[in-house]
């Protein structure tokens, strides 16, 4: 566990200052989103869906535009650096912040560098047309060279600062769409001028419903949704708006109207490049292919635009490479901006070393986290091979808006009253069901389209989780846990068997110390006494410093009645907001084996099973959790142990016979059934109990303990509703003691709405015993605790 420490004022947050207006965060989005995506693209994707390319574009529109809602409503609500990452950190539970973060800041620089390497590879075609040569440096070495020398050019333009960067990409975003559009309205007056030129799509006509419109998608619904995975890459961008989030003027209002202005600019224009790709395209007879998008899909894939430009351009696709040339740097720019913003956020939050958070006190840039995003850029264009790499940023940047959809859904349910909107996305959440299914479809259709991109992306999924949970997990809860100001003999070791008793009354205190003795006969080990100062939310936790003195007495007085007891006490004291949160982190830092708590009765609150502080600890907390009610005096005489499940029988077993007395005491072991359950069915029930208790004492006996045991056991089976059962068989013991098994996988169950009912009517002493699970079991259900906790709240 860690060592005591003291409560430091609460450190000062980095910002990032405020320089971007409207129009300056709309142009980031454009050139991010319109980049060598477009130019690259186009061609490889015609190949796959042919003339339906513009239905894929259509839509991967519709996909893009309703995760941009997504990011509009939240990026208004949450207007901080980190866009993405800090929504999912928010709105989703363990791991899946630091892999939304991971995942960006790796798709980012991977588009980065394929950016980078589409600029080298349009500069080398433009030296080409103007007669300029280098020697030495052609094909792979030019683009090689050139896409490092780019990438150095636009980290010192951010390093300059956002409002250098800013200025730089405007100038380059309002050229690229002036020639983009230029290309566009060149094809559509070659179609004007020329009307046998819409004999390229007189093999759209419908052929039938069963044969999946043969000529306007040849390759099927698979060929349509193969081309909108390919080029999502192209659609997305929009997101470095929200991540941009801290340099906004007016975010709420700003953020909203930059994404929705930017997806109206880039949208229309894909779709209008894709249609005149395909409809102004005279296809070459030397060439060999029968239409247009076999030839656009062919030998000229990659450089499909400019050979279209060649076409019906002439010489004036140069201003097409000139356009693509702008095209690359502009979006290189932007991601670069990006995943250094992303990083960034990450070194502050403590998932990523401290040194990603340190801002230039001159430029006010986080300038470590530039230069290691932009090594990362520059690495990958010269070492990593692009095409599936480039897939595997796509599958990537779809988990991170699957991600993203799912958070604003949880978000909303559970702070919607406490966040200022300056935008709400309609028909909630059905805009964010629908975004999510057709995400996941395109993440399928990509890994079937390149395999060596899925295993990829599993790979750096994969590493990202190993370093979440070996390293960064660890960093973010040092800055989150409840610290610990005074300690008593604070030398525990992990690896012994412990029992942790959190204390708050001493009154209670005993009974609690003798549960905890006879725990302790299971296993020799330790003894840790808790005491919990809770400080309101609105004031820092240091102020419970001033009353670490006030608790020495209680300690001392509950210390004393340990060693009465024969054990030997290991106290500390914890300062938090919620006494539950400091149990939790107690039974992390010291892997108690055993948590016993005092309960005074049943919660008010609804929502509640036991109480909020014993139901966070059993659902937070993977341990075995004693919960004690009423005056229980230990050694009981006579237990009453109700078994949901025969297989049980064994740890229940065990648990009732520490609490007993050794001489004279019984244990019955109560297990009900449905009235209609065959005779031979609770013969079989009964006969597990049998067995489950013979083991237990079996190996008792093997240890030279209570060779007796067996015979204090009863085992009852009986048919009847189970809390009348249970209620009318209590009257008869000194004790009841309830378990709780937590069988499913996708949530925890605590103890249940029939535990909670007959507690209600026992006035019989009570015990309720949770179980520990094993460490996966206790991770997905907690993970899906997650979201039932949401929808309880709801309710």
């Amino acid at each position: 566990m860690p060592e005591a420490r003291e409560v430091s004022p609460q450190e000062p947050r980095t910002e990032l200052s405020r320089d971007l207006g409207l129009f300056d965060i709309t142009m980031v989005g454009v050139a991010g989103m319109i980049g060598a995506g477009i130019f690259v693209l186009t061609g490889m994707a015609a190949g796959e869906a042919g003339p339906a390319l513009l239905l894929a574009f259509a839509l991967n529109g519709v996909v893009t535009l309703l995760t941009g809602m997504v990011y509009a409503e939240l990026g208004s609500a949450i207007p901080e650096a980190g866009g993405g990452y800090l929504w999912v950190k928010e709105g989703l539970p363990g791991g899946n912040a630091f892999l939304a973060g991971w995942m960006s800041w790796f798709a980012h620089a991977v588009v980065g560098s394929v950016y980078a390497l589409g600029f080298a590879a349009y500069l080398e075609i433009f030296l080409e047309y103007t007669g300029i040569s280098l020697p030495g440096l052609h094909g792979a070495s030019f683009q090689k060279v050139f896409a490092v020398a780019v990438a150095l050019v636009f980290i010192y333009i951010n390093y300059r600062g956002a409002s250098e960067t800013s200025k730089a990409g405007i100038i380059v975003t309002i050229g690229k769409l002036l020639i983009i559009w230029f290309f566009v309205f060149s094809g559509l007056w070659a179609i004007f001028n020329q009307p046998a030129l819409m004999s390229n799509f007189s093999n759209m006509d419908v052929v039938g419903l069963d044969h999946r419109f043969r000529g306007f998608a040849p390759m099927g619904i698979s060929g349509i949704f193969m081309a909108m995975g390919l080029t999502f890459m192209a659609f997305e961008g929009y997101e470095i708006i929200a991540q941009a989030g801290e340099e906004v003027k007016q975010p709420r209002v700003n953020i909203p109207k930059a994404i929705f202005l930017a997806l109206a600019t880039v949208i229309p224009t894909y779709i209008a490049v894709a249609f005149v790709a395909l409809g102004a395209v005279e296809v070459p007879a030397s060439s060999g292919a029968l239409t247009t998008w076999q030839w656009l899909g062919g030998e000229h894939a990659e450089v499909a635009l400019a050979r279209a430009a060649e076409s019906f351009m002439g010489g004036g696709s140069i201003l097409l490479l000139f356009g693509a040339l702008l095209s690359t740097m502009s979006a290189l720019n932007a991601t670069t901006y990006s995943s250094t913003r992303v990083s960034f956020a990450m070194g502050r939050d403590r998932n990523l070393p401290d040194f990603f958070a340190a801002i230039h006190p001159t430029t006010r840039i986080p300038h470590i986290a530039l230069l290691l995003s932009g090594g990362l850029i520059m690495f990958m264009a010269v070492v990593i091979p692009l095409k599936d790499v480039a897939a595997a940023a796509d599958i990537m940047f779809l988990l991170l808006f699957l991600q993203v959809n799912v958070a604003c859904i949880t978000i909303r349910k559970r702070y919607g009253d406490k966040l200022k909107y300056g935008y709400m996305a309609p028909f909630f959440p059905y805009v964010q069901i629908v975004a999510i299914v057709l995400q996941t479809a395109l993440i399928v259709f990509m890994c079937i389209f390149s395999w060596v991109a899925a295993v990829f992306a599993v790979v750096w999924v994969g590493g990202g989780l190993l370093i979440h949970f070996l390293y960064a997990s660890k960093r973010v809860r040092e800055k989150e846990i409840t610290p610990v100001v005074a300690v008593a003999t604070p030398q525990i070791d992990r690896r012994h068997f412990s029992v942790l008793v959190p204390v708050a009354n001493p009154e209670t205190a005993g009974t609690l110390l003798t549960v905890a003795n006879r725990l302790l006969r299971l296993e020799p080990g330790n003894l840790m006494l808790l005491h919990v100062i809770t400080v309101p939310d609105q004031l820092p936790v240091s102020v419970g410093r001033d009353f670490i003195d006030d608790t020495r007495p209680l300690l001392d007085e509950v210390s004393a009645r340990a060693e009465d007891l024969g054990m030997v006490p290991n106290s500390l004291v914890r300062i938090g907001h919620r006494a539950a949160d400091a149990i939790v982190d107690t039974v992390q830092d010291t892997n108690a084996n055993f948590v016993v708590m005092g309960w005074a009765g049943h919660s008010r609150d609804p929502r509640t099973i036991i109480g909020s502080t014993i139901d966070k600890i059993v659902k937070d907390a993977n341990t075995n959790v004693v919960v004690v009610r009423g005056d229980v005096r230990i050694p009981a005489r006579r237990i009453l142990v109700p078994v949901e499940h025969p297989q049980h029988g064994n740890l229940m077993a065990q648990f009732a016979a520490v609490m007993a007395e050794e001489e004279g005491s019984y244990v019955r072991l109560l297990h009900i059934v449905d009235r209609n359950t065959s005779s031979l069915e609770r013969a079989q029930r009964a006969a597990d109990l049998r067995e489950a208790v013979t083991h237990y004492t079996e190996q008792n006996a093997t240890a030279g303990q209570d060779s007796q045991a067996e015979r204090r056991f009863q085992i009852r089976i009986e048919a009847g509703d189970v809390v009348d059962t249970i209620v009318s068989h209590s009257a008869d013991f000194d004790l009841v003691i309830v378990g709780a098994s937590r069988e499913s996988w996708l949530r925890r169950n605590v103890w249940g709405d029939k535990t909670a009912r007959f507690a209600r009517r026992i006035k019989a002493p009570l015990m309720l015993v949770n179980m520990r699970s094993g460490r996966m079991k206790f991770s997905v259900s907690h993970f899906f605790q997650f979201f039932w906790d949401i929808e309880e709240t709801e309710e």
